[in-house]
């Protein structure tokens, strides 16, 4: 039997943490293994319990969810982070996808879409598409605190991707689908999905999302620059 994926609660409102496990309780390949209370406790219980998923508010007092996805991004990188915000064009959503969250979500998610976006970055998927990410930036990269200001690259960022690998990384970059992708180069989905996976091996990165984020502090894409609607 497979193991189920194991989840930590992390947010200020213990009706909030109630409601979430509450509705994970009923899912047998999902197990709740912990709660936190604000951002230094949800570090402190990702060291000792090592889940898969955080759902992690990004709005807590002392230290908030930005911090602390960067810290378990850093110290856990195996665990993946959902940020929760009561937003939809949250800047603190954004600033924790690029401290390393793979995803967010409204905290009155429907329960399906709670549960399949848990077992999405469990899988190594990203719980936001990276059209979505791309709106996000174009309205808040500038307003992000200084420490994720993104850097002039030095060299050639992707000189280790073949020109096919560079074609797909750039129309994800720019928000593109699987399925636009294969229309665009006229290839296979399937063709599509091997060279996103080689893309991510061979830069490093965590899914999709981290595409985008990657290639505008690499100096990629810039705001505004093919942008998509929000959709």
């Amino acid at each position: 039997m497979t193991e189920p994926i194991t989840v930590l609660l992390a947010d200020d409102q213990s009706l909030m943490r109630l409601g979430f496990a509450m509705v994970l309780k009923g899912e047998p390949d999902i197990a709740v293994v912990g709660e936190a209370a604000d951002g230094r406790e949800a570090v402190a219980q990702v060291a000792a319990l090592r889940p898969d998923v955080v759902l992690m508010d990004v709005r807590m007092p002392g230290m908030d969810g930005i911090e602390a996805t960067r810290r378990v991004v850093q110290q856990s990188p195996e665990t993946k982070v959902i940020v929760l915000t009561t937003f939809d064009l949250d800047e603190y959503a954004f600033g924790a996808l690029r401290a390393g969250a793979s995803g967010f979500l409204l905290k009155d998610v429907k329960p399906d879409e709670l549960v399949a976006a848990i077992k999405s970055v469990a899988a190594g998927d990203a719980a936001v598409s990276p059209r979505v990410t791309r709106r996000m930036l174009d309205l808040f990269a500038g307003r992000l605190p200084s420490d994720t200001v993104r850097v002039e690259p030095v060299g050639d960022p992707v000189a280790a991707l073949t020109p096919r690998e560079r074609d797909v990384f750039t129309a994800v970059a720019e928000g593109l689908t699987n399925a636009e992708i294969a229309a665009k180069l006229v290839v296979s989905e399937t063709t599509v999905k091997t060279h996103v996976g080689n893309i991510l091996a061979k830069l490093s990165l965590r899914d999709r999302v981290h595409v985008v984020v990657w290639a505008y502090e690499n100096g990629l894409i810039t705001p505004g620059e093919g942008s998509t609607p929000l959709v």
